[in-house]
């Protein structure tokens, strides 16, 4: 499966590449604004459209996988709005972000699935003790990423690797890293593997690393 975040309006290219290549896609509609997509190429995918965000619900898609076996998971892209500029410094981020923490509670819920639930994408959020420190960050963006695990939700990368210290995006200017980019898992048993691939930012691709996660399903 694929999650994309940060994909441009419309997202027609990518979503025919995409489809050319034998993936089915659940792809937002956000108008003029970024938007979210879950691809895969197993299983049978069903739109989940009980999650509705009461702020630009367009950048987060949810989906049901079913599987063989009566096996489901669930598969949730998130991309959180960047600090914004200066005329709307943050209003955008701290809306989304509240409309997120508020639903991570019936998150499970709504997508009433046999096994795992991963929610994955650009939060453009740090964990609390990322290293370096960046002082930029307020509180309220930290409480963000610690509203998963008080949901129930685990880090994949970090219940993994513990005391690595690795980032998805780099200052253009400074060149300070940022771990931006993000994979929650419940449970965070069912996550076998994760990690950043760096080749896409590298390369130029992307201005972010991509995630590779390998999460088991139950037999």
């Amino acid at each position: 499966m694929i999650v994309l975040t940060e994909v441009a309006p419309g997202g027609h290219a990518i979503t025919q590449a995409l489809g050319e290549h034998g993936f089915t896609v659940h792809v937002t509609d956000g108008g003029p604004d970024y938007l979210t997509l879950v691809a895969s190429r197993i299983g049978k995918q069903e739109p989940v459209p009980g999650i509705q965000l009461v702020h630009l619900p367009h950048r987060c898609a949810a989906v049901r996988l079913h599987l063989d076996g009566d096996h489901t998971i669930g598969v949730v892209g998130l991309y959180v709005p960047s600090r914004g500029p200066q005329a709307r410094r943050n209003q955008d981020k701290r809306a989304f972000q509240a409309a997120v923490t508020a639903h991570l509670p019936r998150m499970a819920d709504d997508l009433a699935v046999t096994g795992p639930i991963v929610i994955a994408g650009d939060l453009n959020v740090l964990e609390p003790g990322h290293q370096p420190h960046h002082k930029v960050f307020g509180a309220w963006e930290y409480d963000f990423y610690t509203a998963f695990t008080a949901a129930g939700y685990g880090d994949a990368f970090r219940h993994l690797h513990p005391d690595t210290v690795d980032h998805s995006w780099y200052g253009r200017r400074s060149g300070d890293g940022y771990r931006f980019d993000h994979i929650f898992c419940s449970p965070i048993s069912a996550a076998l593997d994760c990690g950043y691939l760096h080749q896409p930012r590298t390369s130029g691709l992307s201005d972010h690393a991509a995630m590779t996660a390998v999460i088991s399903i139950p037999t």
